[in-house]
């Protein structure tokens, strides 16, 4: 028997969508296939785990898995899921109905726990490109995704809901999407103000003038006399992320697993990398 399911991968900013091939036959081997790397293929022994701990059948058959495209490398954990899931339709343990429609993506642990991921935005936004209808996705995950909208993005904790979800047996609710006025909100809130600078003046002149007409601006002094200070508070005199901006900027924030309080980065990012920081990097 024969069953797909879909999974991303994500490279650099951007993410490409995964086939999960997987085919059950006579035997009692496991193969792999699809140039996984080795967090890919130790899946076959979580897998194994999770499906004990969940009362699951796992066939004593030959099992075997291509992750489509085969001459693009896999890399992370992401894909437990959907091989979990493709296993289970392959042994007619789950419907496979809405199989097509979404994209599965999470690491399991040997209790069937699905684990926190990086660089959901990405795939949700590729998804959103490619037709798909929604995504099942790590509980921690769910906020983040939920910024793309027309997606159903359902928010998982264990491998015990993705079966109750895809056997239509709970009422997982999706996660609500931001709509545009709870963005505008959160993109005009800032801890710090411009205003609150006081003396300064010939500097706050020439950040006004930068900020106006998006041009650099060198700082150059001792250390106390405000440089990080005032820039920081740079990003409150610029104009407000557009949706587009914070969708980019969220995004390179997802795939580089930065930790932050709300779904969407709404507030130009700053960054204070120390002079010093090539050096240390070409030591270590």
């Amino acid at each position: 028997m024969f069953i797909k399911t879909y999974s991303s991968a994500v490279f650099g900013i951007s993410a490409t969508i995964i086939q999960v091939e997987v085919n059950m036959d006579v035997g009692i081997n496991f193969h792999l296939v699809g140039l996984p790397d080795v967090a890919v293929r130790e899946s076959h022994q979580r897998i194994k785990a999770a499906f004990k701990n969940n009362k699951l059948h796992f066939p004593g058959k030959e099992i075997t898995i291509n992750l489509s495209p085969a001459d693009m490398r896999k890399e992370g954990s992401v894909f437990d899921l959907p091989i979990a899931i493709g296993i289970l339709a392959v042994t007619k343990q789950v419907r496979t109905d809405l199989l097509s429609s979404f994209l599965l993506l999470g690491e399991l642990s040997l209790d069937g726990c699905i684990q926190k991921t990086k660089g959901i935005l990405a795939v949700a936004l590729q998804a959103k490109a490619e037709g798909f209808k929604g995504l099942i996705v790590p509980k921690e995950n769910a906020l983040e995704a939920s910024i793309v909208s027309d997606l159903e993005i359902y928010g998982v904790t264990n491998i015990q809901e993705v079966l109750a979800l895809l056997n239509a047996k709970n009422n997982i609710k999706a996660t609500p999407t931001i709509n545009p006025k709870e963005f505008e909100l959160l993109a005009t809130q800032s801890a710090l103000d411009f205003a609150d600078v006081k003396g300064q003046m010939h500097v706050k002149r020439a950040f006004e003038i930068a900020a106006a007409g998006a041009h650099n601006i060198i700082l150059v002094g001792p250390p106390g006399a405000g440089k990080s200070m005032l820039a920081k508070r740079l990003p409150t005199i610029l104009p407000p992320m557009t949706l587009e901006e914070a969708l980019e900027t969220t995004k390179i924030h997802s795939v580089a697993a930065k930790k932050r309080t709300v779904g969407i980065v709404s507030q130009r990012p700053f960054r204070k990398p120390h002079h010093t920081i090539s050096d240390e990097c070409v030591l270590k």
